[in-house]
């Protein structure tokens, strides 16, 4: 079996975003092939930490999906 690379990102997102979008969000990242786990931690609501593999998924599509559901995001980490 072939090892799997797999990278980190932490998104940005605004603070007050509710938790309705909250949990569009984890979905939406979710459902995406080859994200292998994604972190929403309540005590730090503006953060996503998404472990994926870069050679499926690129951390800019992570960003784009963050994007559609919460408005603004940016990548503070890679």
């Amino acid at each position: 079996m072939p090892d799997i690379k797999l990278a980190d990102v932490t998104v940005h997102i605004d603070r007050d975003v509710d938790d309705a979008t909250r949990s569009k969000v984890e979905a939406a990242l979710r459902s995406m092939d080859d994200v292998v786990s994604v972190h929403m931690p309540e005590d730090k609501r503006h953060l996503v930490v998404v472990e994926y593999n870069p050679d499926k998924v690129s951390s800019g599509a992570v960003l784009a999906a963050v994007r559609e559901m919460a408005g603004h995001a940016e990548l503070i980490g890679l």
